[in-house]
């Protein structure tokens, strides 16, 4: 019988006017809403709820920062309610604080559906052959559980066509002129992006540095397994779940919907996909790649990995069909790894914690951030030096 209120970007802004009027004058007794809602007035405010408090998505980087959850804790702390923090992977400074006594633990040791945990499947990509990036072992299982009629999710966090265009001639390769990273491929669009400052330009049709007719991807993104997945299982409709498709709008309502009507398809996608759907048709997960995260310069890169990983697999079996998940490594007795599916969450994340503390990284010490952004790299190092 309760009306929530609702706001976020998605909302028109006399929506959201609307919502922020209702929670102010108290006419709204339940507020619904994304990072930016955790600043809306509330004369009774009585419970705060944060679901998926490890998301990387509740930290605004641009404009005005700020962290969603600990907005959450401290509004809450200063109005003397609770607040609760859900997670099934929460972050470490979470568990730092439940650790030390400052949070309270619940630990929910059955999923919400009561369905048992998928089982996974280890691939070692350095004995097998690969085609668009997927293992004869993983399209094998894909066309068994598209042949019981059931759903299969393979999630691959790269959008565009290839992460690098490249020519097989001279060796170049596409790199942003604003930021120096590499160029996305979007073949679709004849594209090429930077997802790092948004910098984007047409592909070039020859080889800027030899004019050789010879450029092509380098390694795969969504747009591409899309593609050859369409190819491969013909007649199996295929969804890709990432920003670039899902952009327009209602075209990721529409389709989730055809993904819930429950017929046999394939779904493709970025962490899209890993945020909490409920697909009761899905057996099947696939992780084409989590490598890039084991030896990344970000302290951050493993905890996200494992994050990623539970909360991907996690659409895996959650009806009353056993679920499996296939993880493709090319590090497939890496410690991270084995400690993350033989002993869970919990003792993986407390492997990292042991190590963030023997080395002075948060949740044990703070850090401050001085960024510096420049048109010329030169003026950016001089500056910070």
């Amino acid at each position: 019988g309760i009306d929530p209120a609702t706001i976020h970007s998605g909302r028109s802004s006399a929506k959201r006017l609307e919502a922020w009027e209702a929670a102010r004058s108290g006419r709204a007794r339940l507020l619904v809403g994304t990072r930016s809602a955790l600043f809306t007035p509330m004369p009774e405010l009585g419970l705060i709820v944060l679901d998926e408090e490890h998301d990387a998505s509740f930290r605004q980087q641009d404009g005005f920062r700020y962290s969603a959850r600990d907005v959450a804790v401290k509004r809450a702390a200063e109005l003397d309610i609770p607040v609760v923090l859900g997670s099934a992977t929460p972050s470490l400074e979470s568990l730092h604080n439940a650790s030390q006594g400052r949070y309270a633990w619940h630990r929910l040791r059955e999923r919400a559906t009561r369905a048992s945990l998928p089982s996974w499947r280890v691939l070692d990509m350095r004995q097998q052959r690969t085609t668009h990036g997927l293992a004869e072992p993983a399209l094998e299982a894909i066309a068994t559980a598209l042949e019981r009629d059931e759903q299969v999710m393979v999630f691959l966090n790269r959008r565009g066509y290839a992460p690098v265009l490249m020519c097989g001639s001279c060796g170049w390769h596409a790199v942003c002129e604003s930021c120096d990273a590499n160029l996305t491929w979007h073949r679709g669009a004849n594209r090429l992006c930077c997802h790092h400052c948004g910098h984007q330009r047409r592909a070039p049709g020859l080889c800027p540095e030899c004019a050789a007719d010879a450029l092509s991807g380098a390694g795969e993104g969504t747009q591409q397994l899309e593609e050859f997945l369409a190819g491969h299982f013909d007649g199996k409709p295929v969804y890709r779940f990432d920003r670039d498709r899902v952009s327009g709008k209602g075209v990721l309502q529409r389709q989730l919907d055809a993904v819930r009507d429950g017929g046999a398809c394939l779904m493709v996608g970025t962490q899209m996909l890993a945020k909490g759907h409920h697909f009761p048709a899905v057996t099947l997960v696939v992780i084409v790649n989590a490598d890039q995260a084991l030896y990344s310069a970000d302290y951050r890169a493993l905890e996200r990995m494992g994050q990623l990983m539970l909360q991907v697999a996690g659409r895996a079996g959650r009806d009353q069909l056993p679920g499996e998940v296939i993880l493709q490594t090319h590090y497939p007795r890496h410690e991270s790894i084995t400690t993350l599916l033989e002993s869970g969450y919990e003792a993986f994340a407390e492997s990292i914690r042991a190590d963030r503390q023997a080395t002075v990284l948060p949740p044990f010490a703070y850090q401050a951030l001085l960024r510096c952004d420049a048109v010329n790299k030169d003026d950016v190092r001089g500056f910070l030096h």
